[in-house]
């Protein structure tokens, strides 16, 4: 049985990959590469390293330590993608590991202990962990692909002096239970 907890995690990371996806969509290759400082991430970098973070984390990670022997980190911080679609089909390799290794979860998993590092954590403890970091790094893909875009980005959000508006909308219609996602 999945739990509401396992089921609303899982609408999470759907929603950061949207986040993503929709940023990739307003950019260009060469927008994706753009470093704003030297030693700063590009989108491209930053994509590389979740991608790195996801195949390590998620790859057999009820039998192996979430930090595997064959993970390069220091490597995911230089840009070798020739495309878009490079990008993209990396990112998507990430987020299908991730997706493959807990929507088979249920009720009964949550608290076995799995390993990053040699330190032990439940796997609510791990999905959270990650969770938040890769809610982290999609923020800064986000920031970056709206810094880049400037005045022709197309918010991924409640756009700018729009909030009263929306909150008039959502108040209108009666109490219900669901995710904050099933609209968007």
């Amino acid at each position: 049985m999945k739990t509401s907890y396992l089921e609303s995690a899982i609408r999470q990371f759907e929603y950061y990959k949207s986040l993503g996806d929709k940023t990739f969509d307003q950019l260009q290759f060469e927008e994706l590469q753009k470093e704003f400082a030297k030693d700063s991430n590009s989108i491209a970098i930053i994509v590389k390293h979740l991608v790195g973070n996801m195949l390590s984390r998620w790859t057999d990670f009820l039998t192996e330590d979430g930090e595997k022997t064959w993970r390069q980190r220091d490597s995911e911080f230089i840009d070798t993608f020739h495309s878009k679609d490079d990008i993209i089909t990396n990112w998507n390799k990430g987020w299908n590991c991730l997706f493959g290794a807990i929507r088979p979860l249920n009720d009964n998993d949550l608290e076995r202990i799995i390993y990053i590092r040699n330190q032990g954590h439940t796997i609510t403890e791990a999905i959270n962990r990650q969770l938040c970091h890769y809610a982290y790094h999609v923020g800064q893909i986000v920031f970056i692909g709206k810094l880049i875009k400037g005045e022709e980005w197309k918010s991924l959000s409640i756009p700018k002096g729009d909030s009263s508006k929306y909150n008039q909308e959502k108040f209108s219609k009666a109490k219900d239970r669901g995710h904050f996602t099933d609209k968007l």
